[in-house]
This record gives C-alpha cells, sequence and structure tokens, in this order.
C-alpha cells in the first residue's frame, strides 16, 4: 500500500534544517562554554587570592587555619570556626522542620486531594512562594519569629531558632515542588496494584511510592538545603551575630553562619582580609560539594534497591 503523501506544511525543508541545525548546535555549545569559563574564571580568582594570602604556605594548611579559628581582629588569626558551627545547626534545624513538612505537604497534594480548583489554588500560591526573594522571608522571620508580631513571651530573638525556622520557610515550597515532581514519576499501575492486593492508600504511599520516588526527593531536599546554607540576607534580617567569639550551644544561643563572615571579611578595608574571605568562600563551597556527592551516593544507592 502507497504511504500517502506528506502535506505541504510538514515537508522536511532540508536546506533549512542543515543550516539551522549546526547554528543550534554552536548557540548551545557557546551558552555551555559560557557558564563553564566564567565559573571557572571565578573559581580561579578565589583560589588565586587564597594563594596570595598563604604567604608561601599551602593552600590546605591556610584553610585549615581558617577552619579552626574564631573571629579576629587581625587578618593573620581570623578564622571561620564559628561561622561554620554555627552553619551546621542552622543546617540540622533547617533539615528537621522542612523535610518532614515539604514532603508531608507534597504526599498530600499529590496522594490525597483531588484535582480541582483547591489543588489549583494551592499549587498556584506554592509556586509563587518559590519565587519570593529571600530577604522578604528575612522580613517574614523578623516579624514572626524574632518579634512574634510584639508578642514577648512567644519571641524567640536572633537565636538559632529563628535563622534555623527562617530558612525553613525560604526552601519549603523547592522541597514541596521538587517532591511532587519526583511522586509524578512513579507510575500509577503501581498504585493501582497495590490497591489491588487489598493495601490502604497509606500502605501504598508508605511501601511503594516513597521508595521508588525517594531518589528525586532526596536529590530536591539537597539543592533546596545547599540553597539554605548560602543564604545571607535573611540571616542579616533575624539577626546573625556579625562577630561572635563563643560557639553557640543549643538552638537558644546567639549565633552566626559561614556567608555572615565571609560578608564581614570581605567589606573590611585591608585588603588581607580579601584572602580570608576567599578562604571562607572555599570553606563553603567544599561543604556544598560534600552535601551534593553524599546526595549522589544516597540517590544512587537507592536507585539501585528500588530496581531490585
Amino acid at each position: 500500500m502507497t504511504p500517502a503523501p506528506l502535506s505541504p506544511s510538514y515537508e522536511p525543508e532540508r536546506q533549512s534544517r542543515r543550516i539551522l541545525g549546526p547554528i543550534f548546535g554552536l548557540a548551545c555549545l557557546v551558552a555551555t562554554s559560557t557558564g563553564v569559563v566564567v565559573l571557572s574564571i571565578l573559581l580561579g580568582a578565589v583560589v588565586a587570592a587564597v594563594i596570595r594570602g598563604s604567604q608561601g604556605g599551602s593552600v590546605l594548611g591556610t584553610l585549615g587555619h581558617l577552619l579552626t579559628s574564631m573571629q579576629s581582629s587581625t587578618p593573620e588569626s581570623a578564622g571561620f570556626r564559628a561561622g561554620v558551627v554555627g552553619s551546621l545547626w542552622l543546617l540540622g534545624l533547617v533539615a528537621a522542620f522542612s523535610i518532614p513538612v515539604g514532603i508531608g505537604a507534597a504526599v498530600f497534594l499529590e496522594e490525597y486531594v483531588s484535582a480541582g480548583r483547591i489543588r489549583r489554588i494551592i499549587q498556584l500560591n506554592i509556586a509563587n512562594l518559590a519565587g519570593v526573594p529571600s530577604i522578604v522571608y528575612g522580613i517574614l522571620g523578623l516579624a514572626l519569629f524574632v518579634r512574634a508580631f510584639g508578642y514577648k513571651n512567644l519571641a524567640f530573638g536572633p537565636t538559632l531558632w529563628a535563622g534555623g525556622l527562617t530558612l525553613g520557610l525560604l526552601i519549603l515550597p523547592v522541597i514541596v515542588i521538587a517532591t511532587q515532581e519526583a511522586l509524578r514519576t512513579v507510575p500509577n499501575s503501581l498504585r493501582q496494584a497495590a490497591m489491588a492486593l487489598g493495601a490502604s492508600r497509606w500502605q501504598v504511599v508508605r511501601d511503594h511510592v516513597l521508595p521508588s520516588a525517594l531518589p528525586g526527593i532526596l536529590t530536591g531536599v539537597i539543592l533546596a538545603l545547599s540553597r539554605a546554607i548560602g543564604e545571607t540576607a535573611p540571616l542579616l534580617m533575624v539577626g546573625a551575630a556579625g562577630s561572635i567569639l563563643r560557639l553557640p550551644k543549643g538552638p537558644s544561643s546567639r549565633y552566626t553562619a559561614l556567608p555572615v563572615e565571609i560578608y564581614n571579611y570581605a567589606k573590611e578595608p585591608d585588603p588581607k582580609y580579601q584572602a580570608v574571605a576567599a578562604g571562607g568562600i572555599l570553606l563553603l563551597l567544599a561543604l556544598l560539594l560534600t552535601m551534593n556527592a553524599t546526595a549522589i551516593v544516597i540517590r544512587n544507592r537507592y536507585a539501585r534497591s528500588s530496581r531490585g
């Protein structure tokens, strides 16, 4: 049987395809190369600043000194120990608050709420919250957690509680959206098969849906936590200390964070502080890369186990 001829509007334009195809590929290559080159230049400038500040010593030795030293009025003895400890405290509080709330909200919206106007309104607001500037969350945290709208008995003050909850609100929409996308990748046939065998909706979600979507959920969670650990503006709004010489002992302690200390050192007029700030940037990058590597390992392990 002879196939029907193609409509003129669908006939392949070979000449334009031969021209536009390589042009599009070249444009994609230029875009990718631009990002890689700019990132390499920035990273090279930071490493060069650390090398200049090490004064003949090794870069690892300089980073080790910065990691174990407290803030100081002299650049030779300045470090980021208080900021690193404060950032780890914040990371733990943010994870404890945002991960269960975000994943729970996403599971409820995807598995329990039927499609309709209410769900569309909730989804629209979550998407809008994900695009709100971080400084707005800082203002919200200042009013809600630090001052409690004037109710002093309910206010946390400028403590780790306020910083952790503010950053938790900041990344909560990101976790919800990422978890929803991961849940949507689970085929409905898996849910239907489990229900056909007599499983309840909660058993289906707990034993089948969440394990299958876990690699994607973990990826979204780690990316969200990476954003939180690098934020500066919200922490400045909720009272992160610019200079602190004591390590926090609990969530009710005053604190500082690594990005805040980097900001404070970078604005010092003494050029020697620029090397200190550059070292703090490398420490922050090392922390972010460690988190991302951990996420990749966990994701791959769960992906292998889900495939059987």
